[in-house]
């Protein structure tokens, strides 16, 4: 399927991390959702009923970060993924990306970051 629902940079303040200080202090969390779905009916009706809203991605995308913690920006993505698949019977897949600019790296970086894409029915 060729057809993409797309968000991009939605900025979170989360505290997730394995180290203390992150739980401690927090910090900024970038996010993008790129789901695979049919949109011909809804493009050929022109019907909002017949999508999924990118409002509604978003908004489900941000709970799970700013509401839980998790050590691992992998373990926050695969939530995300799995939450938007049980959610979002029409999406046939979601990737999610999770970029964390200020991550305690000894290095000069502008970021780390995952993105993972799962299939409806497990596949990746």
């Amino acid at each position: 399927m060729s057809d993409h629902i797309r968000v991009e940079g939605i900025a979170v303040f989360a505290r997730h991390g394995v180290l203390a200080e992150e739980e401690v202090l927090g910090q900024r969390f970038y996010l993008g959702l790129d789901a695979e779905l049919d949109l011909a009916p809804a493009g050929q009706a022109d019907d909002v009923t017949l999508t999924v809203s990118y409002a509604d991605l978003t908004a489900l995308a941000v709970a799970v970060a700013t509401e839980r913690r998790f050590q691992l920006i992998e373990a926050l993505a695969e939530t995300i993924a799995a939450e938007i698949l049980a959610g979002f019977p029409g999406i046939a897949a979601i990737t999610v990306r999770v970029d964390k600019p200020s991550a305690p790296v000894p290095a000069i970086l502008s970021q780390v970051g995952v993105t993972l894409t799962r299939r409806r029915g497990g596949g990746r």
